[in-house]
């Protein structure tokens, strides 16, 4: 028997991506994101990818990912709601009938007066929490299955909206509440710019205290050209996009009808352009939020736990029917946020509102790879699957495809991504 000894196992040469230690998940989704973008740009002649149409696609995305940030909580607890679109509804019409008529009438608060807009949104915000609330005590307490409980919610909230305003538009609404609909509300180039500076400087500087704090804690952090060239990715991504928004010019008509609404006469060749949107800005704090609350707080890491297995949750100490609850009242305040948005962008209440932005939302958040199993899903996912369902259908729109064509290529591309989601965890192991 002959003596061995043995040798070390060299380590493994990690791929530049693996060093970065990027999600190859996430990169897959922004790289099919950039080849349907690419795509639509060759299709329509070079108008997918003008500022006016990122800036168009930007605004119309926000209500349905301001949403979808919620559905990631719902979907992960293992829930599903289906009536976020009819709740919307709802309280799009109690926010309007609450500007345009119970406080004017019954207030005496006058077309414009400043606490219109604050009042109306406070209402509407605490309408959706109590109706999310109601769902949630259904669900969590009554142990009515979520799909029973919102399909009927669905059905009752859509009409609740119709009596509400008797079917009719509620209009105009509010000036500084219409600021929240996107082209009504912007923040000029150079705001744009501060701000964009400051989340530059703030995404940066989170990502460097991350670091720090691993390696206080003797955990691996990644070699410093990988934290160079990520910060230099974030700086250019967050930068140029406020680039792009800042490239779109108020056209001259509008520009003249601003100047004549403050009594002023624009000055000859004067020419500016719109910036970041309110709304945008809106989604953008949003995100934030809802990120901290997924990974930094006590309800987050509760949220995952439960949605990873439900019964050692409630074996631990987790009060999962509270839990329901929260999640749910923070669906729907969410909601209301969302209707603000969507009503503010079109100047009124219709009675059409959030059709169909159910399915849209539990797309965009299954898109962007929250696990229907539970347990799994990211914020930014759910956004970046928002923008690539709002993609699709505007540059489908552009290029002239039928409606009843698009319904049957965004189901299709649902599916798919069902199925891509299903074969990449199996192969990774991540269930």
């Amino acid at each position: 028997m002959t003596d061995t000894t043995s040798q070390p196992i060299p380590p493994q040469r990690k791929s530049f991506v693996q060093q970065l230690e990027l999600d190859t998940r996430l990169l897959g989704m922004v790289g099919a994101f950039i080849i349907l973008c690419i795509g639509f740009d060759f299709f329509t002649e070079g108008r997918f990818l003008t500022p006016r149409n990122i800036f168009n696609l930007t605004i119309q995305t926000v209500s349905v990912a301001i949403m979808a940030c919620g559905m990631v909580f719902i979907i992960v607890t293992r829930h599903i709601d289906l009536s976020v679109g009819a709740l919307l509804a709802t309280c799009s019409a109690i926010m309007a009938i609450t500007q345009t008529d119970i406080l004017p009438n019954m207030m005496g608060l006058g077309l414009g007066h400043p606490l219109i807009a604050p009042i109306s949104i406070i209402v509407g915000i605490a309408a959706g929490a109590l109706i999310g609330a109601f769902h949630g005590y259904l669900v969590g307490y009554l142990t009515i299955p979520a799909f029973i409980v919102t399909l009927g919610g669905l059905l009752v909230w859509r009409n609740v909206g119709w009596f509400l305003t008797r079917g009719q538009t509620i209009g105009p609404l509010d000036e500084t509440f219409m600021a929240f609909g996107g082209i009504n509300g912007t923040l000029g180039p150079s705001l744009s710019w501060i701000v964009g500076g400051v989340l530059t400087v703030a995404a940066i500087a989170a990502m460097w205290n991350s670091r720090r704090s691993k390696a206080s804690h003797d955990f691996p952090v990644k070699p410093v050209w990988a934290e160079l060239t990520l910060s230099a990715i974030i700086a250019s991504a967050i930068m140029g996009f406020i680039w792009v928004l800042n490239s779109y010019e108020i056209p001259t008509a509008r520009l003249r009808r601003m100047f004549e609404a403050r009594g002023e006469v624009m000055p000859e060749g004067f020419t500016t352009t719109y910036g970041l949107p309110i709304s945008v800005l809106l989604l953008i704090g949003i995100a934030i939020a809802m990120t901290i609350l997924a990974r930094r707080t006590r309800l987050g890491r509760y949220i995952f736990a439960t949605g990873g297995n439900p019964d050692a949750a409630e074996l631990s100490g987790i009060n999962t029917r509270l839990l329901t609850v929260k999640i749910f009242a923070l669906m729907g305040a969410l909601c209301a946020i969302s209707a603000v948005v969507a009503s503010a962008r079109l100047a009124n209440h219709t009675n059409d509102i959030g059709t169909l932005d159910e399915l849209r939302v539990i797309a965009a958040a299954v898109i962007g790879g929250t696990a229907l199993s539970g347990g799994l899903g990211t914020i930014h996912g759910a956004i970046l699957g928002a923008l690539i369902m709002q993609s699709l259908q505007s540059g489908m729109a552009m290029v002239g495809v039928d409606a009843p064509y698009q319904n049957i290529v965004v189901g299709v591309v649902l599916v798919a991504a069902v199925l891509i989601d299903i074969i990449y965890r199996k192969r990774t192991g991540d269930h």
